[in-house]
């Protein structure tokens, strides 16, 4: 007896689907994780008509789309993947989130670094305005976790609310130049304090 296998669009098009969605992690889905390993290069041709590009790093287990460089003489398209401005506070946490990450890994064998609402909080504390009220100072930097949540940035552990899993997609966002100027950029932070957004911050 032979099995039906599904033709190459119909195993294609679940992938561009996911991608088209959002991130696309080994973690979540190993399958679709799979065919895309296996169609990756038809996925960057379809997606290069569009004018986006796979971005694919398979150690770390994720992939996404990124809008594509245009070559000289080429038309410009419309965006597909919108530029997301982040506020000042939401800047700063990727950034010393980043920062966590390089020093977790030059540190532990482990792969996920895994940080409660405390130690969240205690990262941005020495860069906020100094107030008396820390209730109304901790709702501020839950908005600014649940924002970086939105974005992917963080995860909450099931079932453990104060939990946080840093994403490992951090790294493509803010690299390892960006790091590498982190205290100059710090600098400017608090130059900045007064302001909505941070000059220079990474964006989406």
């Amino acid at each position: 007896m032979t099995l039906n296998r599904p033709d190459g669009n119909a195993a294609l098009s679940p992938v561009l689907i996911a991608l088209m969605k959002g991130v696309v992690y080994e973690e979540n889905d190993p399958g679709l994780w799979q065919t895309l390993l296996e169609l990756q290069a038809r996925v960057r041709d379809y997606e290069a008509i569009i004018g986006l590009e796979l971005i694919l790093d398979e150690a770390e287990g994720y992939a996404y789309l990124r809008q594509r460089q245009l070559a000289d003489g080429e038309p410009e398209l419309p965006r597909l993947v919108p530029r997301r401005p982040l506020s000042f506070p939401v800047s700063l946490l990727l950034a010393l989130l980043r920062k966590k990450l390089a020093e977790f890994d030059a540190a532990a064998g482990d792969t996920r670094l895994i940080l409660n609402r405390e130690q969240i909080a205690d990262l941005l504390r020495l860069f906020l305005r100094d107030t008396a009220n820390e209730a109304r100072l901790m709702d501020q930097i839950d908005a600014h976790i649940n924002k970086v949540v939105d974005l992917g940035f963080l995860r909450r552990l099931k079932g453990q609310d104060q939990l946080f899993e840093v994403r490992r997609i951090l790294k493509a966002f803010v690299d390892a130049q960006w790091l590498a100027e982190f205290d100059r950029r710090l600098a400017e932070y608090r130059d900045h304090l007064g302001g909505s957004t941070a000059a220079g911050a990474p964006g989406r």
